[in-house]
C-alpha cells in the first residue's frame, strides 16, 4: 500500500473511532442529574402512593394523592388514615402552604421548617414538596460508576451551592446508566455528617416510564426505623392547569 493511501485509511479509521466515541459517550453529569430528576418531574404528574412509618414498637401507614407540574407547582393530599384525611400541602414557586382541616386553618411554612420531619416520617418537608432542585441548587461531580441494586450506576457527588436555600449540604447519588433511575442516595448535612440513606426498589414500568416504584429512607443514627414510600399508580400525561395549584383549591381537592 502506498504511503498516501495508508495515511488516508488511517485518517478514516481515526475519524470513525472518534465518531463512535462521541456517539457512545456518557452524558454530562448535569444531564444525568436532570434526567433522573425528570423521572418524577415531568411536564405534569398525578400519583397515588402509600407511606409507611416503621419504628421499633409501632408502625402506621398513610395514603396520599399528589399532583405536580414541572418544578414550579405541587399539591399533596392525605386520604388516610381518618385523623389525617384532608390535610393538604401546596408548593407554588418557592412558597409552601399547609391546610389543616381539623382546625380549618391554612399555614404558610417558613424556610426554617423545610428541614423538619414531614408528618412524623423520616422525610423532610422539602423532600415531600421538592422545594429545592438538584439541578439548580447543587454543583455535581461524576465520581465514576458502581454496581447498585444489580444495575450499573453513575456515582455522583452533589454539593449545595453557597447561595442555595437547601436542607442538605451534600448528596451522593447512584443513578442507573440505562434508565436514569436513582437506585441509592446518601444525604449529608452541612457538616458532612450522614443523615439519611435512600434506596430505590421494585423497578418496573409505571406510567410509561421505568421507575423505582418503592423507596426506603433509613436514618443514619436510627437504623431500627425507616420510612417506606410505594407508588400505587402514576400518570405523566394527564394535563393539569396552573389554576389547580391555588390556596383556595387546597380546601376542595379530592
Amino acid at each position: 500500500m502506498k504511503k498516501s493511501n495508508f495515511r488516508i485509511v488511517a485518517l478514516l479509521v481515526v475519524a470513525t473511532l472518534s465518531t463512535i466515541a462521541f456517539t457512545t459517550a456518557d452524558p454530562s453529569v448535569d444531564q444525568i442529574i436532570k434526567k433522573a430528576e425528570d423521572k418524577f418531574r415531568g411536564t405534569q404528574t398525578t400519583a397515588e402512593m402509600a407511606i409507611t412509618i416503621q419504628r421499633p414498637k409501632w408502625s402506621r401507614t398513610m395514603e396520599l394523592k399528589s399532583w405536580a407540574k414541572g418544578t414550579k407547582y405541587s399539591m399533596t393530599l392525605i386520604t388516610a388514615p381518618a385523623r389525617d384525611k384532608g390535610t393538604v400541602f401546596l408548593k407554588k414557586d418557592k412558597e409552601v402552604w399547609n391546610w389543616i382541616p381539623s382546625v380549618e386553618r391554612t399555614i404558610k411554612l417558613p424556610p426554617s421548617m423545610m428541614s423538619q420531619s414531614w408528618m412524623g416520617t423520616d422525610l423532610t418537608n422539602d423532600d415531600l414538596v421538592k422545594e429545592s432542585s438538584m439541578v439548580k441548587d447543587f454543583e455535581h461531580t461524576l465520581l465514576g460508576k458502581e454496581m447498585m441494586g444489580g444495575k450499573s450506576c453513575y456515582k455522583i457527588e452533589s454539593v449545595a451551592k453557597e447561595d442555595a436555600a437547601v436542607v442538605w449540604g451534600k448528596v451522593i447519588s447512584w443513578i442507573d446508566v440505562k434508565d436514569y433511575i436513582q437506585m441509592k442516595a446518601e444525604f449529608y448535612d452541612e457538616d458532612e455528617e450522614l443523615v439519611n440513606t435512600f434506596t430505590g426498589l421494585n423497578v418496573k414500568m409505571m406510567g410509561g416510564k421505568m421507575i423505582a416504584s418503592k423507596m426506603e429512607i433509613i436514618p443514619a443514627t436510627k437504623k431500627t426505623q425507616k420510612t417506606t414510600l410505594e407508588y400505587k399508580s402514576i400518570d405523566f400525561t394527564t394535563p393539569i392547569g396552573d389554576d389547580f395549584f391555588t390556596v383556595q383549591n387546597m380546601k376542595k381537592v379530592k
